[in-house]
């Protein structure tokens, strides 16, 4: 039996949660109130109402507890400024402490019941009195996250190479693997400074286009093949996808040349092309 659902986010690039909209009737951009786990929370609908078998909902299903409200917004808009102000307060407190840590990010949630501290740090960190400190100060309860470079990026934003925002804090909401096969498989400079972002972590973007360089390349002889080629026999050391062309170092005199596939053979007896590509003898 279909479950009617609403998509909602509760930040920039983050994740997003499907509640049980009820009677309300909601669409895209609408800010809700709903229930969650860490309590009542405030977010974006951006993704309308629709049905979805039930097998796909993860139970129990959280509700929308009504369309945000004026006095909703000035909540917001409070906690804002709450943060800036407890941002300041641990900033000092980190430094009484003497911590080898660096503050983040604050979050209040939207009913006043916690304040998280995001911060970074090199390893574990005693913050037993900080947390004391703080809790005293606010007189709620409070949370110190450690969070990677990755994250820290997410949450501070910034330009990347390309000129934009960077696409963590923009629209990536998830991180997913990036190898340096990747950077390899897309004939990139393997300088570290090239291929990195910001957070000094390999680029998010080279996961991008990897499925096609993977499936482009498919079509060719692996690298290593022994081939026969117009000047001479030779293995491919390389593979243009764009030229259509592969690189062959040549044997006698270890020069590299440039062939289009159809110009080659592949040397009988040294493992044929089993790729379907044009090279193919068969």
């Amino acid at each position: 039996m279909p479950v009617r659902v609403v998509g909602i986010r509760f930040k920039t690039a983050g994740k997003v949660y499907y509640f049980d909209p009820g009677e309300i009737v909601l669409e895209k951009g609408d800010h809700v109130v709903v229930e969650t786990t860490r309590g009542v929370e405030f977010g974006e609908v951006v993704v309308a109402a629709k049905d979805v078998p039930d097998e796909e909902v993860v139970a129990p299903l959280k509700q929308v507890l009504r369309k945000a409200t004026p006095e909703d917004h000035q909540q917001v808009e409070a906690n804002r400024e709450k943060e800036k102000t407890a941002f300041q307060v641990a900033v000092e407190k980190i430094a009484a402490h003497a911590l080898p840590m660096k503050l983040i990010s604050v979050e209040q949630t939207f009913d006043g019941n916690k304040i998280i501290f995001y911060f970074t740090a090199d390893g574990r960190i005693d913050f037993r009195e900080l947390v004391k400190d703080l809790a005293a100060i606010f007189r709620t309860r409070i949370e110190l996250r450690q969070i990677g470079v990755r994250d820290e990026a997410k949450m501070i934003g910034g330009l990347g190479c390309c000129g934009r925002e960077l696409c963590c804090a923009s629209w990536l909401a998830d991180f997913a693997p990036v190898s340096i096969r990747m950077a390899k498989e897309q004939n990139l400079s393997l300088n570290p400074t090239k291929i990195s972002g910001i957070c000094g972590r390999l680029m998010c973007c080279l996961k991008y286009e990897n499925d096609v360089y993977e499936e482009a390349k498919s079509g060719y002889p692996d690298i290593g093949t022994q081939v026969k080629a117009p000047e001479g026999d030779g293995k491919i050391v390389g593979i243009n996808i764009f030229r259509n062309t592969v690189s062959v170092e040549l044997q006698e005199s270890k020069a590299v040349r440039e062939y289009p596939l159809s110009e080659l053979k592949i040397k009988q007896g040294r493992g044929e092309c089993n790729c379907g590509c044009p090279a193919r003898q068969n």
